[in-house]
C-alpha cells in the first residue's frame, strides 16, 4: 500500500475533547499547548514554534496523518500526539503532551492507544524493514525523562518496558579547559554548508553500530543542520588532510532561553562522531576541547551533551575524563504491538 493511498488515521477514543488532524494553521495553538505543559513539567527541552514549523514540512511523516490535536469546548488545544517512522525502520517514535489542567482524566491513555493504532497502520503501509524480506513486528518507542514519574508510571501500566538509559552531562567551562591537539595528517575546520552531504554520509557510517540508530536521509539530515537552534559557528569538522574526507564532527546548538528556564547558558553538542577506522586517534577529544573553547568564547557557562549509557564506543568514560558529569536521565520505553 503506498503512502498516497494510506488509510485514514484512527480516531482518538476520548470524547470529551474534539480531535482533528494537525495542520499548518495550528502552529500557534500547538506551540502554546506544549509551552503550558513545559511550564509545569520543566523538561530539559521541548518543541517551540520554530521546531513545529520544521515538523509540518516533513514529507515522509505528513502531519495530516501522523499528528492529532484535541480541543476543548472553547477551542483551546488541550492535548496532542504525533508519530514518526522511517519507511524501512524497525520502530516508530511517539510524542505527546496533555495540558496540566486535563491530566489524570485518561487523556494520556487515549493518546497512547492512538499512537499504537497508528503505529500498526504505518508498519502495514511500509512493509519490511531494511535488510529483511519479512514484515516487521510493530514497535513503538517513547522517550521520557526519568523525573516525569507520572508519565513513566502510565507507560509501565500500559505495557511498555525501559530498553535504554540516556544521561545528560554537563561540563563547567569555568574549570581549566583541556588541550587535545590532533595527530599529523588531520585538520580541524569550521562547519560550512558545503560539507552537508559529506557529513550526512559520515554520520550514517559512524552510527551504524549504535543501538536504535537508523540512517539519516536527506530530509532527516536537513532537519538537523537547519534546526532553529543549530549553531554552525560552535561546530567543527575534522578532515583527513591528504584526501579532504570528513573523519569526525561536532555539531552544536544553543538555546538562548536556557538561562531563563534553567539558570545557566550552555553550548550543547547535538552530535559527536568519529568514523570507525579513525577511532583511537584522539579525534573526539580534540572536537570536544574545541567545542569547549568555542562555547566559552561565546560567554556560556557549561558544555553539555547526552549519551547512551551503553554506548559501544566507550563515550561515557571519555566524557567523564574530560570533566563532564551526569545531571539528568532519560528513558527509552518500548512496546511491541
Amino acid at each position: 500500500m503506498t503512502r498516497n493511498h494510506a488509510p485514514a488515521a484512527p480516531a482518538v477514543g476520548f470524547p470529551d475533547l474534539h480531535w482533528r488532524p494537525v495542520s499548518e494553521g495550528d502552529l500557534d495553538s500547538w506551540a502554546a499547548l506544549i509551552a503550558r505543559t513545559a511550564a509545569v513539567e520543566q523538561p530539559v527541552w521541548f518543541e517551540r514554534r520554530a521546531d513545529l514549523e520544521q515538523i509540518v514540512e516533513s514529507k515522509k511523516n505528513p502531519i495530516g496523518q501522523n499528528a492529532v490535536l484535541g480541543f476543548d469546548s472553547e477551542g483551546v488545544s488541550r492535548a496532542y500526539a504525533r508519530l514518526t517512522k522511517n519507511q524501512d525502520g524497525d520502530k516508530a517514535n511517539g510524542f505527546c503532551a496533555v495540558d496540566p489542567q486535563w491530566q489524570r482524566r485518561g487523556v494520556g491513555s487515549a493518546l497512547l492507544r492512538w499512537l499504537e493504532a497508528r503505529t500498526r497502520q504505518r508498519f502495514a503501509e511500509d512493509g519490511s524493514v531494511q535488510g529483511s524480506d519479512t514484515p516487521a513486528q510493530p514497535r513503538l518507542r517513547i522517550f521520557i525523562e526519568q523525573k516525569q514519574q507520572h508519565q513513566c508510571a502510565l507507560l509501565e501500566e500500559s505495557g511498555y518496558e525501559v530498553v535504554r538509559y540516556y544521561n545528560e552531562m554537563h561540563r563547567p567551562l569555568s574549570a581549566p579547559l583541556p588541550e587535545a591537539p590532533l595527530a599529523d595528517g588531520l585538520e580541524l575546520v569550521p562547519m560550512e554548508p558545503g560539507l552537508g552531504e559529506s557529513l550526512r554520509l559520515a554520520h550514517n557510517q559512524v552510527f551504524a553500530d549504535h543501538w536504535g540508530s537508523e540512517p539519516r536521509d536527506e530530509e532527516s539530515w536537513g532537519f538537523v543542520v537547519n534546526d532553529p537552534l543549530a549553531r554552525p559557528d560552535l561546530s567543527a569538522v575534522v578532515r583527513e588532510s591528504s584526501t579532504g574526507e570528513v573523519v569526525g564532527y561536532q555539531l552544536a546548538s544553543h538555546d538562548p532561553e536556557t538561562a531563563v528556564t534553567r539558570g545557566f547558558t550552555e553550548g550543547y553538542t547535538d552530535l559527536l562522531g568519529v568514523r570507525r577506522e579513525f577511532r583511537g586517534r584522539g579525534i573526539a577529544q580534540a572536537l570536544l576541547a574545541d567545542a569547549m573553547r568555542r562555547f566559552a568564547a561565546a560567554g556560556m557557562d557549561l558544555a553539555s551533551l547526552d549519551v547512551d549509557s551503553d554506548n559501544p564506543t566507550g563515550a561515557m568514560a571519555l566524557y567523564r575524563k574530560m570533566g563532564y558529569a551526569p545531571v539528568n536521565t532519560s528513558l527509552a520505553w518500548d512496546k511491541v504491538l
